[in-house]
């Protein structure tokens, strides 16, 4: 489908919801090139929609990866999907999330020149293609793939999300190793501590707590500076996101880092200025929905207006929020 204009191209792609998918990531990477790509790539889908799915990655994957260090042996990985971070040493590597599939050779060589023996384990840290993309890729180089036992459910099914329709993930892809409640890794003088959180982002959602590093990687149950995406098809809540920034917060100290699944690195203040919003919009929100107001007239009273200049500028806009919001209520 084309259209005759760049705001009624717009307006489908954000209906259709071909918009949201395609620049999912792009809008909470670092890099404007890779905004650029993503928004190319929606383009592509109009065009084709056959397999926007395919159209994200040959466009969005494309990004540069960009590194930041964490430690002596941690190293953050951030550009095509959902924040690498990456434990290197003489005991191997252990990897957590994998970016997007064409993004494999620049990942495994910036892999290969970390100090180190090989990829041992990579952690999912839950279902969605911008995290698990490259599972097959790490299996067929050695690696065991840990996750929580519902990432594998769920990867083993068909989905619609953001616009795009997932069929299930080949055997050759799913986890080889999960665990329910908590796992602990010991590897390069770290122990990593993996707490699985109730439905929030979604049902498989986990934090990877680098204990010594005092890093905590929170995936996509932190966006740091946007409105998040909440999945709902897959156990996704407004609650479920409170519950897990508010059990996230216990967990650490002022001089944590915290690794968002998208947006820059941030710290205790950044995830309590993100709880403080994802509450007050909440809690405004059930307090219409209870009065009896539906969703256009809520949105209409524009509930998050407090946050907007502040939260809304991603790929998620302010209606789209507080959709999510009252749905998920």
């Amino acid at each position: 489908m084309h259209t005759s204009s760049s705001s009624s191209r717009r307006s489908f792609l954000r209906a259709s919801g071909l918009l949201t998918g395609s620049a999912l990531l792009a809008r909470y990477a670092p890099s404007d090139l890779f905004v650029r790509e993503a928004h190319a790539a929606a383009q592509q889908a109009v065009a084709a929609p056959a397999d926007p799915v395919a159209a994200f990655r040959a466009q969005a994957g494309a990004s540069p990866i960009q590194s930041t260090p964490l430690g002596d042996r941690l190293v953050l990985l951030s550009g095509p999907g959902g924040n690498v971070v990456v434990l290197h040493g003489p005991d191997g590597k252990v990897v957590v999330d994998s970016f997007l599939q064409p993004a494999w050779p620049r990942l495994k060589a910036a892999l290969d020149a970390l100090d180190g023996g090989p990829v041992k384990t990579l952690i999912d840290t839950h279902w969605h293609f911008d995290h698990t993309d490259n599972n097959a890729n790490f299996r067929a180089a050695g690696a065991a793939v840990l996750a929580h036992a519902n990432t594998k459910t769920r990867m083993t099914q068909p989905h619609e999300l953001l616009g795009m329709h997932f069929d299930p993930s080949p055997a050759e892809a799913l986890p080889t190793r999960t665990f329910t409640a908590r796992q602990e890794i010991r590897a390069n003088g770290e122990q990593i501590d993996l707490r699985h959180v109730p439905p929030a982002h979604t049902d498989t959602d986990i934090v990877v707590h680098y204990r010594k590093a005092d890093v905590l990687h929170m995936g996509d149950l932190f966006f740091n500076g946007f409105y998040p995406v909440i999945d709902a098809g897959t156990g996704g809540n407004i609650n479920g996101m409170i519950a897990g920034a508010e059990r996230a917060l216990e967990m650490i100290t002022p001089r944590t880092r915290i690794v968002p699944g998208h947006g820059p690195l941030g710290d205790r203040a950044a995830l309590d200025s993100y709880r403080r919003m994802l509450t007050t919009v909440r809690d405004t929100v059930r307090g219409l929905k209870k009065s009896g107001r539906t969703l256009a007239e809520v949105q209409a009273g524009k509930p998050s207006a407090g946050f907007d200049a502040d939260w809304g500028k991603g790929l998620v806009p302010p209606d789209g929020f507080v959709a999510q919001v009252y749905n998920t209520l």
